[in-house]
């Protein structure tokens, strides 16, 4: 029963963090740019160095090290990155239970994958990388007719074709279809596995997740609205608190007519505690209070604040979930 009760506990903070149909379309633009990218360099870039054991590097290289910069540039724009970065700077991870840190890294890794994954599959379907890196290695023996004093640095040299003996060029196609066979073998197996994953996260999500369908969807517009609103809002409270200090000290600040406007509707700015940008910076998973949701910290924050109990503020907003 505990197991049970774990494993429903780190599912049901999993599925707090697909939201569908941001992540589904996110994700294929991702993918799609992905696919371009690797199809241009394939065709403008990628050349093949027929040399024995610089295949083998550069074939790899080609595959695997676009693939590893892709996963770091995901991992580097992921909110929920930075979201962990600050938790544990600001409260130590204190309250980062093992659900929570299970659900972040996997919200995390999850969307970095997506292009270095297509990266990789892309390169395998079509086969270029794969078959420069392992021709030195394709046994010579299982091709009829083949000369034995033919070695390793030959068959290296077959991608570029015009590098090998003219009695030997005959066996490229052979040679060149069987290596592209196991490249494509490899990237839809690769394909099959991950779709099997997909699929049987998805269908977690929907068993384990603690809210329902549509309250999913009003969570989603919801931190998107919140998102939106917030960095509108700090942008022209940023402008305004820059104007008031800009004219603590010239005298005068020159504003264009969009800002006189802002500034005649909100007249001034106040700085915001460092105490309360913590509060609301960091990871939040879901919560409620009295049975009602809160969305977010600073729905949380908010919440609380009406209330005027410090005590009680102080409390909850170190709370994750």
């Amino acid at each position: 029963m505990a197991a049970a009760a774990l494993v429903t506990e780190n599912f049901k903070f999993v599925s707090l963090f697909f939201k569908s149909k941001d992540v589904m379309i996110f994700n294929g633009l991702i993918a799609l740019g992905t696919v371009a990218g690797q199809t241009a360099y394939n065709v403008f870039a990628f050349h093949c160095p027929c040399s024995p054991g610089r295949n083998y590097r550069y074939g790899l290289a080609a595959i695997g090290v676009p693939a590893l910069a892709f996963f770091l540039v995901g991992i580097m724009m992921n909110k929920n990155t930075w979201d962990l970065v600050s938790e544990c700077r600001l409260r130590n991870c204190r309250k980062l239970s093992g659900a929570a840190a299970f659900a972040l890294h996997g919200t995390i890794i999850g969307r970095a994958v997506v292009a270095p994954l297509t990266w990789v599959v892309i390169s395998l379907l079509q086969g270029q990388a794969y078959t420069c890196a392992l021709s030195e290695f394709v046994n010579s023996s299982t091709l009829v007719g083949f000369p034995r004093d033919q070695g390793s640095e030959v068959m290296a040299k077959f991608p570029c074709k015009n590098g090998v003996p003219t009695e030997v060029q005959v066996f490229w196609p052979e040679i060149e279809r069987q290596l592209k066979y196991e490249s494509q073998l490899i990237g839809w197996l690769l394909v099959a596995g991950t779709s099997l994953a997909v699929f049987l996260m998805l269908c977690m999500k929907r068993c384990s997740s603690p809210l329902g369908y549509l309250q999913e969807d009003y969570w989603s517009e919801y931190r998107s609205s919140e998102k939106a609103l917030f960095q509108r809002t700090a942008a022209v409270h940023a402008r305004l608190l820059a104007a008031d200090n800009i004219k603590s000290f010239f005298g005068f600040v020159a504003l264009d007519k969009e800002e006189k406007e802002q500034a005649a509707e909100y007249q001034t700015a106040t700085p915001i505690c460092s105490t309360n940008w913590n509060r609301v910076t960091g990871v939040y998973l879901y919560r409620e209070k009295n049975k009602l949701p809160l969305y977010s910290r600073l729905n949380k924050w908010a919440t609380y604040n009406k209330e005027h109990n410090e005590e009680a503020m102080e409390k909850e907003m170190d709370m994750i979930y």
